[in-house]
C-alpha cells in the first residue's frame, strides 16, 4: 500500500522548511518566486494533497455541509439536493449527502457521523417522529435547518411546502370533476407530510359537501413504486372501488398506475389518479401523471442559504434571525385524471 506524502515529504525534497511549504500553500505571496516554484515542483513532482479535514479542524469551520433525506430513490429528494448544492457550491462549500431510508436508526447514525466530521450545518427531512434524534443532536450546538418539514415546536430555520394546501387540490380537482368516492394511498402515519396532506384531502372533500367517509385510506409503509403497486392490488380488490385515487407521492402513484395497467384497468376513464411532488417522471408515465408540484429544487436552495446564513451570523456574532418559509404547491393536470364523468 503506498504511503501518503505528508507536507514534510514536500519540505525535504524542496529542500526548504514545512512553514515555507504552508506559506506557499496557504500564502504564495509571501514567498520569493524562485522558492516558491522549487515548492510546487516538489508538490507536483511528489503528488501531495493538502488533508482539508486537518486544515478544517485548525481552523474551527468546516467547508462541508451535512444534507439527510428520508430517500435519494425519490427524485423529490434528487432535486432538493440539486439546489442545495447549488447554493453550497456558489458560497465554497461542499455537500454530503446522506439517505435515512425512513429509518430512524440509520437517521441517528449519520447525525453522529455529521457531529464527528463537525460539519458546518446539516440540512434535515426528519424520519423520527419522535423528536428525539433531534434533541439529541441538537447538544451539539451544530446549527440545522428542516427541510420539507414545518418547525413545529422548535426554534429552528425550515424550509416546506403547505402540503394541507397541497391535500386540498389534488381532491378538489377530482371533486370538480364528479369523483365522489376516492383513496387515499398514504404513507408511513409518523411522516407530517402524509398526515397533512389527508388533512387537506379531507378539507376539500367538507368543501363539497362530503364527509369523510369519501376517502379511503389505503396505508402503506413506504413510499415507493413497489408499495404502490400493493395498494394497487388492494385497491382492486375492493368490491365498492372508488372511481379516483389520490397518492402521497408520485413513486406511489406510478406503482398504483402499474397495478391498473396490468390488471387492465383503464386509466383514467375507469380510474383518475392524481400523485405528489411532480417528479420527472409523472409527465414521462405512460399515461402522463396530473400531480402537485413540489417546488424541490427551490426548497433545497433555500434551505442552504437560511443555513449559510446562520453559520455567517454565528461567526460575525451577529443575532440570526429564524424563520419558517413555506411555499406554495401548485396543481398540474394531465391525462391521469382527465375522464369525463
Amino acid at each position: 500500500m503506498a504511503q501518503s506524502v505528508g507536507i514534510k515529504d514536500v519540505a525535504r525534497a524542496a529542500g526548504v522548511s514545512v512553514g515555507t511549504v504552508s506559506n506557499v500553500i496557504n500564502r504564495p505571496d509571501t514567498v520569493a518566486g524562485e522558492t516558491r516554484a522549487r515548492v510546487q515542483s516538489a508538490i507536483d513532482r511528489l503528488g501531495y494533497v493538502r488533508s482539508e479535514s486537518a486544515r478544517q479542524l485548525r481552523a474551527g469551520r468546516s467547508r462541508i455541509m451535512g444534507l439527510l433525506v428520508l430517500d435519494m430513490g425519490n427524485p423529490f429528494f434528487v432535486d432538493v439536493a440539486r439546489g442545495a448544492e447549488r447554493a453550497a457550491r456558489d458560497a465554497g462549500l461542499g455537500v454530503m449527502v446522506c439517505n435515512s431510508a425512513q429509518n430512524a436508526g440509520e437517521e441517528a447514525e449519520y447525525l453522529s457521523l455529521f457531529a464527528e466530521q463537525r460539519v458546518r450545518g446539516v440540512l434535515l427531512t426528519p424520519a423520527d417522529a419522535t423528536g428525539r434524534n433531534i434533541e439529541s443532536f441538537r447538544r451539539h450546538g451544530i446549527p440545522f435547518v428542516l427541510v420539507d418539514r414545518v418547525a413545529e415546536g422548535t426554534t429552528e430555520c425550515s424550509v416546506s411546502v403547505d402540503d394541507v394546501a397541497g391535500g386540498a387540490l389534488a381532491v378538489r380537482h377530482l371533486v370538480d370533476a364528479g369523483h365522489r368516492s376516492i383513496a387515499y394511498v398514504s404513507g408511513p402515519p409518523g411522516l407530517n407530510q402524509v398526515r397533512d396532506r389527508r388533512t387537506g384531502a379531507l378539507n376539500a372533500l367538507a368543501e363539497a359537501g362530503l364527509g369523510p367517509e369519501a376517502l379511503r385510506e389505503l396505508p402503506s409503509e413506504r413510499l415507493d413504486v413497489a408499495a404502490g403497486r400493493d395498494a394497487g392490488a388492494r385497491l382492486l380488490g375492493l368490491a365498492d372501488r372508488p372511481t379516483a385515487v389520490f397518492c402521497a407521492n408520485d413513486l406511489l402513484a406510478l406503482g398504483v398506475l402499474q397495478a391498473m395497467y396490468a390488471a387492465g384497468v383503464v386509466v383514467p376513464d375507469d380510474l383518475a389518479i392524481v400523485g405528489y411532488d411532480d417528479i420527472e417522471f409523472a409527465a414521462a408515465a405512460a399515461v402522463p401523471l396530473t400531480s402537485v408540484r413540489q417546488p424541490a429544487v427551490t426548497m433545497g436552495a433555500m434551505a442552504a442559504d437560511l443555513l449559510l446564513e446562520e453559520t455567517e451570523d454565528r461567526e460575525g456574532q451577529a443575532a440570526h434571525e429564524h424563520r419558517r418559509v413555506v411555499l406554495q404547491p401548485e396543481l398540474v393536470v394531465r391525462r391521469s385524471s382527465l375522464a369525463a364523468r
